[in-house]
């Protein structure tokens, strides 16, 4: 059984990464046409009305009740920083090198672990972590003739995405998780809505009302498969396959754009997704020789 659920596991982080990914080239195809607030309260609304819907019939106002109101503010406002600058990101550059730069939020996050927490992080980790910022520098170029600010903007989502999974993982103690995932939609919607009467644009074309759609069943969907992944199978079984958002990337920017990236970056998105595995192997790894550790000491402490 437990097999069966590390691959329904799998399945579910490989569906959701492939949805990411559609939501991503959607919105850098929407990005010449709908303004950004907007995109942002279309993908915040949609979500959480969808996740009200589902959610209503059972719990009723029940989906609300938290212990921790401010913390969940919080956690929705980081998450709609990140989606902010992952929207500004993807207007300037390919969604395949946009999604390699992201990709490093785990090791960010170790990186935050060891500084901030105070967390023992081995010689390995840390070589992973220069490793995959000097391939995020390989795809950005900051010294190169073709860089410009904007091309940062990706970093400020890995910032977002940080604090996010930090909040959520000091969260998930306490809180339910659907009504974390109604929140998180709600405090982003209301913060697009008070934006929204001055840039809202009514669309003649039904095509880019059919592509907005197409951005929130993708956001959707990703993130309620990313759910069932984990109820699943351990975070450290999956991180692996969250990287194939790597290659739907590239995909989907060869088949809306036409879009191949060149050597150096390809370089780049091959070291990140490489170290980012890497550190998903160490996390288990080291889970196991924690285990056989306390396995041998509660041995000797019985022989005692």
């Amino acid at each position: 059984m437990d097999t069966r659920n590390s691959l329904l596991g799998i399945a579910y982080t490989i569906a959701a990464a492939a949805c990411f990914s559609v939501l991503d080239t959607t919105v850098q195809y929407l990005s010449s046409f709908v303004p950004l607030l907007m995109a942002l309260w279309w993908r915040y609304t949609f979500q959480t009305v969808v996740a009200a819907a589902m959610l209503a019939p059972q719990r009723g106002l029940r989906m609300l009740r938290t212990q921790r109101p401010g913390l969940h503010v919080m956690r929705g406002i980081t998450l709609m920083c990140s989606t902010a600058f992952a929207f500004a990101s993807l207007k300037v550059m390919p969604v395949s090198e946009f999604t390699a730069v992201v990709m490093i939020t785990p090791l960010a996050i170790t990186l935050v672990a060891a500084t901030a927490l105070k967390q023992h992080v081995s010689g390995l980790r840390w070589a992973l972590v220069i490793v995959s910022f000097l391939a995020t520098m390989v795809i950005i170029r900051p010294f190169g003739s073709g860089f410009h600010i904007t091309l940062l903007l990706p970093l400020g989502c890995v910032v977002g995405n940080v604090a996010f999974q930090l909040l959520t993982s000091r969260m998930t103690l306490t809180e339910d998780t659907m009504t974390m995932q109604l929140s998180t939609g709600l405090v982003g919607m209301v913060l697009a809505s008070i934006a929204l009467p001055f840039v809202f644009v009514w669309f003649t074309d039904w095509k880019l009302w059919a592509l907005l759609l197409l951005m929130g069943v993708s956001s959707s969907v990703g993130h309620f498969l990313l759910i069932k992944a984990f109820q699943k199978a351990a975070p450290a079984t999956l991180m692996p396959y969250q990287y194939a958002q790597i290659a739907f990337a590239l995909l989907g920017g060869w088949l809306v754009f036409r879009y191949v990236p060149d050597q150096l970056s390809m370089l780049g998105m091959t070291v990140i997704a490489l170290c980012g595995a890497l550190g998903a192997w160490l996390t288990v790894h080291e889970g196991r020789a924690a285990r056989v550790n306390a396995a041998a000491v509660a041995t000797s402490a019985a022989a005692l």
